[in-house]
């Protein structure tokens, strides 16, 4: 909901879903039936809705949504589920998409269970401001000797690792790629495990990727050599990058060492950096978990400087992270860049107004743009697996192999694969939804394109809908 009370579609709402299970489970409580006091209010600049649903115990379970929070949504709820939002809050949220009729809206404001929930986590956010960069609350810095002794060791401890890793490599070439093949993971498991103690995990990261082309080795295809020497040269380049990174221009440098594990603190960089302010447009949100880490990145474009973000947030194992901001939303909010030589991640920052529906897709260009796009920032960040690109009018078509399937132009001129793995799915979900929307007519489509094609992630017809 924004200041003018405009409600957020079913689609919007389903972003906010920690799992399919949630989406699922939300939507059978979408309905009128289990609901009582349900309402809606918006005050100025803050919007919520709450409701009682029933449940299987005496009491009903009483939930409460903040719609406008800094962080995004905020929800509560007296159930005793572990998900982020439960069930109850995506149900209560879908029937309000409803309308008046289902959810009304309440001159009164809300009950007062409601309402001193809201109250708390607006005092919440009051004092996480005020503690801040900049804050009157600001505690005093840590012991900023400490700090560079800190950061000093955990440099020694990468380079050793980054040199070790190259000892590893030089072996691997000298006894020939052949002596690999199909030999397994084990061999590499020691290797990514001494990069994790050396504090590098993307250096461990880049060694699980090499692992599992020599462990398919032929099985993969023919090429699995070459791809092989690909990903060698990639670490040989990141480790070396990283042992002369003193010697490297300001921004590679800061990109390396991103690609190395070592990242730069939230708060420092909102202290530091001078923000982007524009009207972000939330382009995809996407939820993956490792078993012990929840991680949502969000894709953001700038409508006046037409700047692509990415904001990650996590959540520990079975909670979704708290910032949630639904597709289809425009932020008048400040950004600030990671250093980097192709900015990308970015932290949010300060919000001017509340979130706004903004359904219509940003302008976009054709396949060939597309992959010129990710050349460009391949030609900055060598490490670089895919670059976000919006795509104006392109139509699923399978290949002409009948093996795989394709975006096409609207012109029929050009095309460029489809790469399921990475999102729509890994059971190809997003490709049916993609293709019926589509309907074989152009649509606009938003997602990654990489050197495996591109994986799409939000499509318009005429609403955006998540693949």
């Amino acid at each position: 909901m924004n200041r003018q009370g405009e409600r957020w579609t079913a689609e919007q709402v389903l972003a906010l879903a920690p799992d399919a299970a949630s989406r699922k489970a939300g939507a059978k409580l979408a309905a009128p039936g289990p609901w009582s006091g349900s309402g809606a209010h918006t005050d100025g600049d803050a919007s919520a809705v709450w409701g009682e649903c029933k449940g299987s115990g005496s009491k009903p379970y009483r939930t409460v949504v903040d719609l406008t929070g800094q962080d995004g949504p905020g929800f509560h709820c007296s159930c005793p589920s572990r998900k982020f939002p439960c069930k109850h809050a995506l149900g209560l949220l879908l029937l309000w998409t409803e309308g008046e009729a289902s959810v009304p809206s309440s001159a009164g404001g809300p009950p007062d269970w409601a309402g001193q929930w809201l109250e708390r986590r607006r005092q919440r956010v009051e004092r996480a401001a005020g503690a801040g960069p900049g804050g009157g609350g600001a505690q005093a810095p840590a012991d900023p000797e400490a700090a560079r002794r800190r950061a000093e060791r955990r440099a020694r401890r990468i380079a050793e690792g980054a040199s070790e890793l190259e000892q590893r490599l030089a072996d691997l070439l000298r006894g020939g790629l052949a002596s690999v093949e199909g030999a397994g993971y084990g061999q590499w498991d020691e290797t990514a495990a001494r990069m994790v103690d050396a504090q590098a995990p993307g250096l461990a990261a880049r060694v699980r990727e090499l692992a599992s082309v020599a462990g398919a080795g032929s099985g993969a295809g023919t090429d699995w050599a070459s791809r092989l020497l690909e990903e060698c040269a990639l670490l040989h380049t990141l480790s070396q990058g990283y042992l002369r990174v003193e010697r490297l221009p300001e921004a590679l440098a800061a990109t390396v060492r991103t690609r190395v594990g070592l990242t730069s603190d939230a708060a420092g960089l909102l202290a530091s950096v001078p923000p982007v302010r524009d009207h972000w447009l939330v382009l995809a949100q996407r939820d993956s978990n490792d078993g012990r880490l929840v991680t949502r990145r969000i894709w953001l474009h700038g409508r006046s400087t037409g700047r692509m973000a990415l904001v990650l947030s996590y959540g520990a194992a079975g909670r979704a992270p708290e910032l949630s901001l639904p597709v289809g939303l425009a932020l008048d909010a400040d950004l600030v860049f990671h250093p980097a030589a192709r900015p990308l991640r970015a932290v949010l920052g300060t919000r001017h107004a509340a979130p706004a529906p903004s359904p219509a897709p940003p302008p976009g260009g054709d396949t060939a743009a597309a992959l010129g796009a990710y050349g460009e920032a391949l030609r900055d960040d060598p490490w670089l697996e895919s670059w976000p690109v919006m795509l104006s009018a392109v139509t699923p078509v399978p290949d002409a192999g009948g093996s795989g399937w394709q975006l096409a132009d609207a012109d029929g001129e050009s095309a460029i694969p489809l790469d399921l793995r990475g999102g729509g799915g890994g059971d190809g979900m997003g490709l049916w939804q993609l293709t019926a929307i589509s309907g074989g007519r152009p649509v606009p489509v938003f997602g990654e394109c990489g050197h495996r094609g591109f994986t799409p992630l939000t499509t318009w017809e005429p609403e955006p809908v998540a693949l």
